[in-house]
């Protein structure tokens, strides 16, 4: 295995209310020095939860997103807020955006997002055992709430409009469990 590369510099070159951008100066072990720029993430990670109801059904919501200009259907998801562990920000999250709380959450797996430029972190969790109930949330307009019958997760990946990755691999890690 190689050697971790030394940090000879950093410096914020760019700052916004949810990143900072940092010059990265590196020297690897071979001796090549090499010059990267990283976005750093200013909040406390993210969860992402595979809702699944009594009926096999997937709980999907639809939102914008403005990344994309265009609405997109994904499972809930959301920051994580000071203090809050993954089981406790998904639960909120869940609460917030599909009205629904869950008795039987739990982590999948923690992935990252690009590692070559972002520190950002998802938690993936898996909820069963659901019950109603809803928090008022921070979304601009309500989110569309979509069951889908986890028996044909095949259309659900065939469609346009679900396409963010997170939520592919917590299905397929969804779908192992």
């Amino acid at each position: 295995m190689n050697k971790k590369p030394q940090i000879l510099k950093t410096e914020t070159i760019a700052s916004s209310r949810f990143f900072e951008i940092e010059s990265v100066d590196l020297r690897f072990s071979n001796g090549v020095d090499a010059h990267w720029e990283r976005l750093i993430s200013r909040g406390h990670g993210a969860v992402l939860i595979v809702a699944i109801d009594a009926d096999d059904n997937l709980l999907l919501v639809r939102e914008y997103g403005v990344g994309v200009e265009r609405y997109e259907l994904a499972f809930p998801k959301g920051k994580m807020e000071a203090g809050e562990d993954p089981a406790q920000a998904a639960l909120r999250e869940m609460k917030e955006e599909t009205g629904y709380g869950s008795r039987d959450i739990r982590l999948m797996q923690t992935v990252s997002l690009a590692p070559g430029y972002f520190n950002h972190h998802t938690h993936l969790m898996l909820a069963r055992d659901l019950y109603p109930e809803k928090l008022a949330g921070d979304e601009p307009e309500p989110l569309e709430l979509v069951r889908w019958p986890i028996t044909d997760v095949d259309a659900l990946l065939a469609r346009d409009d679900f396409t963010e990755a997170r939520s592919m691999a917590a299905l397929f890690l969804a779908l192992r469990l």
